[in-house]
This record gives structure tokens, C-alpha cells and sequence, in this order.
């Protein structure tokens, strides 16, 4: 089973291959290029715009249009929505506030909140800043928190419904709401995605700084990185896409004051790449904060301050972050070690999106920087050995390249790569590195448990369920399934 991203994409293979050389200036653009195209060849996709910083020198690619029916190329100056990329501007102000000692992320959130909140603390642990900010806090994803309320609606109308609702929705509304929760855990132990604890750091940092928000934004990021202010009257110069869902149908903007810190930030890839750039400098001590580790591991799932951290299969490390509204998908990576950024902004939202456009910035990484050497060498080792002997091929390849990393999630997604090519056999030999690799991760022993069920071989999957279940409990892939062949969970 996949152990699922809080953003709902997969880890593909394709994202983590970077390595330290550079490629050919006109081979990369060549290539940029035809991924673009690629990408657009899919009926869903409108338009793209793609902004790359490399050592200080940025560059764009446009595909597409910023309007269906107008032959309309977007352009680096074009605006979009960027949706959840908003939250790493709210968590990069609170490390602002930490650094200059304001506060600190052990802060009961009570303390900066008007009124009584006894409800906010599961067994007397509370909901502190970091939790905020680490996708940790037990807050439901929205408000309302009612998710039957369009159950009997048409579908398609749905993102206009909850934008209505959202127009007249407001902070005191945010606030009676918040006395409303009531917390099913302690915070700071599963991470699950909430616009609600975003909007909660924006309406937090309105307190500390006594300003509202969009000041903030305005003062502390957008000015000084020269950034179109998002918050401002609309001028005749702005150029703005039109968002789509996935069956084509116009979206209504996602510009909403109760959204303010969650998702609605506005910004074309001139601009974003701009802040790319500055999240690169982590010579800034805010940034640096925002970027250091407060929930999980590399080898699975990793939280800094609102972004996702990961090291690639050369060791390198990454940030990365995804957004995604009701008409537009948005991706930010990060390689700080290479100092380098991509942006990637489309104005067509679905489900696999956010998904695509980190494999996309994933290609596009290996366009600028070619192949891992240690990839290289794993991909030769088991062309001449065969999947059968990977284990010892990854340890030849780790003696002679230390840097080789492959990361829980990584395999795994290698693993189910193969089942979706239909090479079970070849997916259970990386199912059982992946259980070498990482014995205490209750997730490689359910996906090796999987891959023995779908080759017919029960008693194979009923131990390896087992095992997983006795790593963790709460595992319902492997209780149901036990159930069903008639098994308890004893081993």
C-alpha cells in the first residue's frame, strides 16, 4: 500500500534523480522544451508556465494559453492562483517572528488567541505554533466543517457553492467555528492537511504584529523581493489566467479573505521565482528556520515549517511544496545544495495535476543536471544481474557510491511501478529490499504483504500483513484483509 502524500501525490521515480553535473545549456533547453509540450498534450491542460533559477540566472518556458478558445501564450508576467504554496508565506512570517523573539513554536496557540479555548488541547497537550505549520494539529482541512453540506448537489457546481459560502464567511465566523472543534488525538502526531491551522497563522500573525495580513504579506515579502502585491487593485497591466477543472469548465477565482493564509496568494512564475529565489538563501535565518525539520524522516515523510523535505537518490537535499484551487495547480521545488528552483503554474486543476507537475519538475531537474552517476550505476547493475539479485546489486552500488540514498517512499513507488507494468516478480524483489532496507517500516511489509497476494501466494501475504500490523496497529489495509481471509492479528 501506499503510505499516502499529505498533497496526494506520489513520490515518482522520475522526481528524485539529480545529480551533480550539468548538462549542455542547449541540450536542457531543447529538452525543457519537449517536456513542456509533452505535458500539454493532454486534453485536460490549458496553459503552463515554468520559471527556473540556477545559480542566480532564471529563465521561462510558456505552453499553452492563458484562455481556452484564444490563441493567448501565457507569459512569465501571467498570473495564477497558487494555492497551497500560500501556507510557506504564513510559516516563513512566523519564522520571522521567532527570529526577532516574538514567540516561539512551543507556544500554546491559546496564547494568541482572544477568549477561552479549552477545547483546543487533546488530554492537557496542546495545539502549539509548530503544529501549525506541520500539518500536525488535529484542526479539521476546512470551515465549515460540515463536508455533507453539498452532498445532494450537482458536482460541478460544488466550487461555486463553497466560494459563495466563503465570500460572506468571516473571522468572527473562523472564531465560532474554532470553539466548535474538538480535537480526536494529541497534535504534533499525524500529519493531516488543514486550511484551517493555515488561516489560523495568518489570523495569529494579524495579533502579533497588530496589522492585517495582507500588510504582512505586502511589507515583509512582496516589497522587498520586488513581487507583485497580490492583495492590490487590479491595473490594466496585470495579466491573469483563466482557471479550469479538469472537464474544461470556467472556475470561479479563489480570492477569498477567510482563505487569505491557506491558498489564495496570486502570482505570476516572474514573481514566484522570485520567492524561490529568496527561500534559497539560507543565509537568512528565517528561511533556514522554516526549513529545518519539526515533524517525521527523510526516509518516509518529513515537515519543515509548511514544506515537504526530502534527500534525492544522490543525496542532495529538496524542498518542495504543491498547491492546487478549484481552476489551477502550482508546484515550488527546491534543491538548495545546487541552488536551484522551479516553479511550475497551470491554470487546470484535477486530481492527478499537482501530481504531474512534480514529475514534471522531477524531468526537468534531470534535463538540467543529466542522470545520477549512482543511479547509473544501480540501472547497469541490475540490466547485467537481474531484479532477482537487486539487494547485492544496492550494495556494490553503495560501496562505490556513498552518496546513493534510496529513501522508503522511493522504492516503494518503484515497486508499484513495476505492478502497473505488470512485472509482479520483479516488484517483489524491490518489495524485499524495500523490507532490507527499512525493517521497522510497517508500510514495506503491507506493500510486500500486497504484491504476494496478487501473485496467488496467501500465506506469503497472511505473515507479511502480520508483520505490519504488529509495526502499526492502526494499519486497516492489513486488518481488513486479515479479516476477510479469516485471520486474527496474532502472529
Amino acid at each position: 500500500m501506499y503510505l499516502n502524500r499529505i498533497i496526494s501525490t506520489v513520490c515518482l521515480l522520475t522526481t528524485l534523480q539529480v545529480a551533480i553535473g550539468q548538462t549542455k545549456p542547449a541540450a536542457a533547453e531543447a529538452a525543457i522544451q519537449q517536456l513542456g509540450a509533452a505535458f500539454m498534450q493532454e486534453k485536460a491542460h490549458v496553459g503552463l508556465s515554468i520559471g527556473i533559477i540556477q545559480n542566480g540566472k532564471t529563465t521561462f518556458y510558456n505552453f499553452g494559453t492563458s484562455e481556452k478558445g484564444k490563441s493567448q501564450l501565457p507569459t512569465q508576467n501571467t498570473i495564477y492562483e497558487i494555492g497551497s504554496i500560500t501556507k510557506t508565506f504564513g510559516s516563513l512570517l512566523l519564522a520571522k517572528a521567532v527570529v526577532e523573539k516574538k514567540v516561539s513554536l512551543e507556544d500554546d496557540i491559546r496564547k494568541y488567541l482572544d477568549g477561552n479555548y479549552p477545547n483546543l488541547a487533546f488530554e492537557d497537550k496542546p495545539i502549539k505554533l509548530v503544529h501549525l505549520t506541520n500539518l500536525t494539529s488535529e484542526l479539521p482541512d476546512n470551515f465549515p466543517d460540515k463536508p455533507d453540506r453539498f452532498k445532494q448537489a450537482n458536482p460541478d457546481s460544488i466550487p461555486f457553492r463553497i466560494v459563495n459560502e466563503l465570500t460572506t464567511y468571516t473571522k468572527q465566523d473562523f472564531c465560532n467555528d474554532m470553539h466548535a472543534v474538538a480535537l480526536r488525538a494529541a497534535p504534533g502526531q499525524n500529519p493531516r492537511h488543514s486550511n484551517v491551522a493555515a488561516q489560523l497563522v495568518g489570523y495569529i500573525l494579524e495579533k502579533i504584529y497588530q496589522k492585517p495580513y495582507e500588510e504582512l504579506i505586502k511589507t515583509q515579502i512582496e516589497q522587498p523581493l520586488q513581487m507583485r502585491n497580490t492583495f492590490g487593485p487590479e491595473t490594466s497591466s496585470d495579466q491573469f489566467a483563466i482557471g479550469y477543472d479538469g472537464k474544461g469548465n470556467r472556475m470561479p477565482a479563489f480570492t477569498l479573505k477567510a482563505m487569505q493564509a491557506a491558498g489564495g496568494l496570486r502570482y505570476s512564475a516572474a514573481d514566484l521565482l522570485k520567492y524561490a529565489a529568496y527561500q534559497l538563501d539560507e543565509r537568512n535565518k528565517a528561511v533556514q528556520l522554516s526549513h529545518q525539520l519539526t515533524w517525521g524522516n527523510v526516509e518516509n515523510l518529513a515537515l519543515g515549517l509548511n514544506w515537504f523535505l526530502h534527500k534525492t537518490i544522490d543525496s542532495k537535499r529538496q524542498l518542495e511544496h504543491s498547491g492546487g484551487t478549484f481552476g489551477f495547480a502550482s508546484f515550488c521545488d527546491l534543491y538548495p545544495d545546487q541552488k536551484t528552483g522551479i516553479v511550475l503554474l497551470a491554470n487546470n486543476s484535477d486530481q492527478s495535476t499537482q501530481g504531474q507537475l512534480q514529475e514534471l519538475s522531477g524531468k526537468i531537474m534531470n534535463a538540467l543536471y543529466g542522470e545520477p552517476v549512482a543511479l547509473t550505476a544501480l540501472n547497469e547493475g541490475l540490466k547485467n544481474r537481474g531484479y532477482a539479485q537487486v539487494i547485492d546489486v544496492v550494495k556494490e552500488v553503495h560501496t562505490k557510491h556513498p552518496e546513493l540514498y534510496l529513501s522508503e517512499n522511493y522504492v516503494n513507488g518503484w515497486g508499484y511501478t513495476l505492478v502497473g507494468q505488470g512485472k509482479l516478480q520483479d516488484a517483489l524483489e524491490i518489495f524485499k529490499l524495500n523490507v532490507s532496507l527499512y525493517p521497522q517500516g510497517w508500510n514495506t511489509y503491507d506493500s510486500l504483504a500486497e504484491n504476494y497476494e496478487h501473485m496467488g501466494n496467501r500465506a506469503a501475504a497472511i505473515t507479511n500483513y502480520k508483520r505490519s500490523l504488529a509495526l502499526n496497529p492502526q494499519n486497516t489495509n492489513a486488518i481488513d484483509f486479515l479479516k476477510k481471509v479469516g485471520e486474527t492479528a496474532g502472529r
